[in-house]
C-alpha cells in the first residue's frame, strides 16, 4: 500500500471542511482581538483587510497541515499492521 501525497490528503473533503471550521472560529476570535475597534467603527484600511485575511489563512494552513500529518501517521500505522501480518 503506497503513501498518499500531501496534496491529495490536503484537498480531501474531511480535511478541507475541518480546516474551514477551525479557520472561521480561530480567525474570527483573533480578528476581533486584533482589529475589533476598526471592525466596529468600519474604518478598515487596506492593510487591516490584508492582515485580517491572513488571520484566517494561518489557522486554515495549520489545521490542514496537522490533519494531513495525522492521516499520514494513521496510514503508516495501518501499513505496519498489514505488513506485520504477512508471513
Amino acid at each position: 500500500m503506497s503513501s498518499t501525497s500531501f496534496k491529495t490528503l490536503a484537498t480531501t473533503a474531511q480535511v478541507v471542511r475541518t480546516a474551514i471550521r477551525v479557520s472561521l472560529l480561530v480567525g474570527s476570535v483573533l480578528a476581533l482581538i486584533n482589529h475589533g475597534d476598526s471592525i466596529i467603527n468600519l474604518s478598515l484600511s487596506t492593510q487591516n483587510i490584508i492582515q485580517i485575511l491572513l488571520t484566517y489563512f494561518v489557522p486554515y494552513c495549520v489545521s490542514t497541515y496537522s490533519g494531513v500529518k495525522a492521516l499520514q501517521s494513521q496510514q503508516r500505522q495501518l501499513n505496519r499492521t498489514i505488513n506485520s501480518d504477512v508471513p
